[in-house]
């Protein structure tokens, strides 16, 4: 469905609604994200398609761009073309 509102698309039973707007601003925050179950790959897979992660210096992220959070859980963020903030995610324990 599309109206003047936004998108709705049917992802595989679960409904994703894309939100219109006038003008985009983007944020510093995430806006996205994924959950994977080997992060690592994911991240040289998409690097290897020229795919930039970025890099915080206030953090402490390895080689790839990876952050482990206090719980385990690893983590790299990118930007979209327009300059949102999206995350790829490895839980503790992957589903």
């Amino acid at each position: 469905m599309e109206d003047e509102f936004a998108i709705v698309l049917d992802a595989n039973g679960v409904e994703l609604r894309i939100q219109k707007v006038q003008t985009l601003t983007p944020q510093p925050h995430t806006q996205l994200g994924w959950s994977v179950n080997s992060l690592e790959e994911v991240l040289r897979a998409l690097r290897a398609k020229g795919v930039v992660f970025e890099s915080y210096p206030f953090m402490q992220q390895d080689a790839l761009g990876i952050w482990t959070a206090p719980s385990g859980a690893k983590v790299a963020w990118l930007k979209d073309p327009d300059g949102n903030l999206l995350s790829l995610t490895q839980p503790t324990t992957c589903r």
